[in-house]
């Protein structure tokens, strides 16, 4: 295989069908659309251009999820004043305080 041929970014814009999809609005319903898709990829019914195509969009969505859950980390670093630390499950008994 070529090698500018495995550079290429997996973005949705770049499905076969040449369908430019945009991001869902929020992190549960990328959540949602990636455990779809994962389920009609897992199926075994897609045509190979469909997988291919899929898979470019799933790559696309765990991008995003990433990026929302690293803007989520860094407002909850500012709002505890880089304090974070583990928890520690001796404490955690179960019970909401």
């Amino acid at each position: 295989m070529p090698e500018h041929m495995c550079m290429m970014p997996n973005t949705a814009s770049q499905a076969p069908d040449g369908a430019d999809v945009p991001l869902p609005d929020n992190y549960e319903t990328a959540l949602g659309e990636l455990e779809s898709l994962v389920e009609r990829m897992e199926g075994g019914a897609l045509s190979l251009e469909a997988s291919l195509a899929a898979y470019r969009r799933g790559a696309a969505l765990v991008a995003y999820c990433q990026q929302q859950l690293e803007k989520v980390e860094q407002q909850v670093r500012v709002l505890d004043g880089e304090t974070l630390k583990p928890i520690d499950p001796a404490i955690d008994d179960g019970e909401c305080a």
